[in-house]
């Protein structure tokens, strides 16, 4: 398959697929009010590609017959295609004119991980190993929309799953000649518009046990029976676009997705059983996805410092110290996050199975600094744009004839119309102030992992022994590790 068009892509959705939301069953997930506006955002990623303006940046010519394939799936094998796919993301974050988390690539990046674990897995089962390499080739050339299910509901987290309600983590119920029975559930983005998800355990401790129906990954159709998507309610039916641009252009909705024995077939399963395959997913499933991560909090960064100084611009403040103090805050929160990013290029990395990686230490440590400050960093930047971002009247007032007049003189700051005003306002309220604001910076804290586990990232692959053996030689001592 060559690179599809948005119509295709709604196309592609239109398969029966089960999604409920506030309590209904969606018909037609395309139509519906408050998928519409997201998936015409991927629809639009999708057109992009076939468009003189973005085709070079979005795309490359691919090998073999299929044609030109999309940045976003392809394995890198070099710091050019990091820099690139950089450049891509960009691309479509500017053409949205917001963040998207669900572009495809995060989801093709931890296959890319698996792919490194491609040894280990041929251990257990050679077939899993070729069933991997042709996920990744699928993924490269099919130009499906990609996401992946992770957390489980889990329950009570202090037992273990065999002492509960063993549904309450996705596990394998029964074998058969076709494939495996899964059973369980999982939250995920974007799964209610996607065409496949990957599905991986969650659990990283495994004690003693070598096999586990708990340890099972997969790839899934989206529309296959027994696969039902219970979504929360979205954000884009609570205000006008005027009023709420961000949550009326890219709320992306986030589902339990219910595993009412699925069957997957042999040739999708990518681990089984196997508690070493599953340790090794956990372990290592970042190492791709996390730079495009980093880089939509880098976009977040950039937004905020936008919408600040146009405000204070807007209201002569930009002159005053406090003011260009606070600026600087986030600009160095920004500068930071960007700085991660381009050391984790420049120093990359060779991946175990022969990919480019982004150098994990430097690119883990960006994750940590760009979610630990995001909260503080919106502090500032709803500081600075002042108390008229919870304030502001809707557009329907600054158009309603009899009180436009009023709202024009008292909007109105210095050569800016009371229009644009209103305009920066409205955005800049969605960004830092909405409860999409909020559920965006809710998300970033989970959206990958928990805190803690992203300290361990940066634990486990900071070169300790380096500096130890930097104080060891100003010292004059030998401190053997333990």
């Amino acid at each position: 398959m060559a690179i599809r068009t948005g119509a295709q892509y709604r196309d592609s959705i239109r398969d029966g697929r089960e999604v409920w939301i506030d309590g209904e069953r969606v018909q037609d997930v395309t139509k519906h009010p408050i998928f519409r506006p997201i998936i015409d955002v991927r629809a639009r990623i999708y057109d992009m590609a076939h468009e003189a303006a973005h085709r070079e940046l979005l795309t490359y010519e691919g090998s073999g017959a299929v044609g030109r394939n999309s940045v976003f799936g392809k394995p890198p094998v070099s710091q050019d295609d990091w820099h690139k796919k950089r450049a891509a993301t960009d691309a479509v974050f500017d053409e949205v004119g917001g963040i998207v988390n669900r572009i495809g690539e995060e989801t093709i990046a931890e296959l890319w991980s698996l792919h490194d674990g491609r040894d280990l897995l041929n251990e257990v089962d050679p077939r899993f190993a070729a069933n991997i390499d042709r996920h990744v080739e699928s993924a490269r050339c099919d130009d499906l929309f990609w996401v992946s299910a992770n957390t489980d509901p889990k329950g009570d987290r202090a037992k273990m799953p065999a002492e509960k309600d063993p549904d309450l983590m996705l596990r394998a119920v029964r074998e058969t000649d076709a494939g495996i029975v899964v059973r369980g559930a999982k939250f995920e983005t974007g799964v209610a518009y996607a065409n496949r998800a990957f599905v991986k355990p969650t659990i990283a401790q495994w004690g003693d046990d070598a096999l586990s129906d708990y340890a099972v990954g997969f790839v899934v159709d989206l529309a296959a029976r027994g696969v039902r998507m219970i979504c929360r309610s979205g954000y884009a039916t609570q205000g006008s676009a005027a009023d709420y641009p961000l949550s009326n252009r890219c709320d992306e909705i986030d589902s339990l997705v219910v595993f009412d024995d699925v069957l997957i077939p042999w040739e999708d399963v990518l681990f089984y059983r196997h508690t070493r395959a599953a340790s090794l997913v956990r372990a290592t499933l970042h190492r791709y996805g996390a730079f495009a991560f980093v880089q939509r909090c880098l976009r977040m960064a950039d937004l905020m410092i936008g919408v600040a100084l146009l405000n204070v611009r807007q209201t002569g403040l930009e002159s005053i110290a406090k003011v260009q103090e606070l600026l600087a805050t986030l600009a160095i929160y920004r500068e930071t996050i960007h700085a991660h990013l381009v050391a984790s290029i420049a120093c990359a990395e060779q991946g175990p199975g022969g990919l480019t990686m982004p150098n994990q230490s430097l690119l883990y440590t960006g994750r940590v600094h760009a979610c630990e400050r995001l909260p503080a960093m919106m502090h500032v930047a709803r500081e600075l744009c002042g108390g008229q971002l919870c304030l502001t009247p809707s557009a329907a007032s600054f158009d309603a004839r009899e009180i436009a007049p009023w709202l024009s003189k008292y909007y109105a700051a210095g050569d800016t119309p009371a229009a644009d005003r209103r305009k920066l306002l409205a955005y800049a309220r969605d960004l830092l102030s909405s409860s999409y604001a909020g559920h965006r910076a809710a998300f970033t804290q989970f959206a990958q992992a928990p805190h803690y586990s992203h300290m361990n990232a940066v634990f486990q692959h900071f070169d300790f022994e380096h500096s130890a053996g930097v104080a060891e030689r100003a010292i004059d001592i030998r401190v053997g590790t333990r």
